[in-house]
């Protein structure tokens, strides 16, 4: 007797997370995609596909250890290797990657988010960019990890974004602040020299994010 979909609840966030990237202009088409773990389950966007026309069903599921599909009748973004590298090196349970316009443009003047904003305390100081590598390979995933250590996200040069989180709607949120934080150096550098925050302030800052909101736990 078939119980329907595995991991139908997450699935549908995975697809109400990728419309609404499309809709919030964070992606263009059918790019960036989205995952979320579940054990040793990963449910991911598949390749190439029309978010609004996607069913549950169509939603791929892989292996975290082998990145085989086990479920979903479509077959996974071609940005795999990141996802399921992401959630091996760095233990995340989930994973945003946007092509979103000014975290683009500013991976084609700096090596780095500088700190504009206190809210770059949330991603553990200032965000990195990764090296160039071409799209999907397994060198793009390297070097995407390599410039997530002790943060939870990245730009990637050329490229785009990619913000990590225990849970899908903390990963999107975090995928709209380094937009915005992207954007306001960008918008302030037009017209002079952003005044940057020192990294005493951002541990400060971090130190009050650990109890921020409802959850102190």
């Amino acid at each position: 007797m078939s119980g329907g979909p595995r991991l139908r609840g997450e699935r549908e966030e995975v697809i109400a997370v990728a419309r609404r990237m499309t809709a919030d202009r964070l992606v263009v088409g059918t790019s960036g995609n989205v995952s979320v773990r579940c054990g040793d389950l990963v449910a991911v966007t598949p390749s190439g596909v029309d978010y609004d026309a996607l069913r549950v069903e169509d939603v791929p599921l892989v292996e975290l250890s082998s990145g085989e599909v086990v479920e979903g009748a479509l077959k996974p973004t071609s940005e795999l290797p990141m996802h399921l590298t992401a959630y091996r090196d760095h233990g995340v349970g989930a994973v945003v990657h946007t092509h979103s316009l000014h975290a683009t443009a500013l991976s084609l003047l700096r090596d780095d988010v500088p700190a504009v904003h206190y809210q770059l305390a949330d991603f553990g100081g200032t965000v990195r960019v990764a090296e160039y590598a071409t799209f999907g390979t397994d060198r793009l995933a390297e070097a995407m990890s390599e410039a997530l250590r002790g943060r939870k996200g990245c730009v990637l040069r050329n490229h785009g974004t990619v913000v990590v989180a225990d849970d899908l709607a903390k990963a999107y949120g975090r995928a709209q602040q380094l937009e915005w934080l992207c954007e306001l150096w960008l918008t302030a550098s037009r017209v002079g020299t952003p005044r940057l925050l020192g990294e005493a302030e951002l541990a400060r800052c971090a130190e009050k994010f650990s109890s921020y909101g409802q959850n102190t736990r």
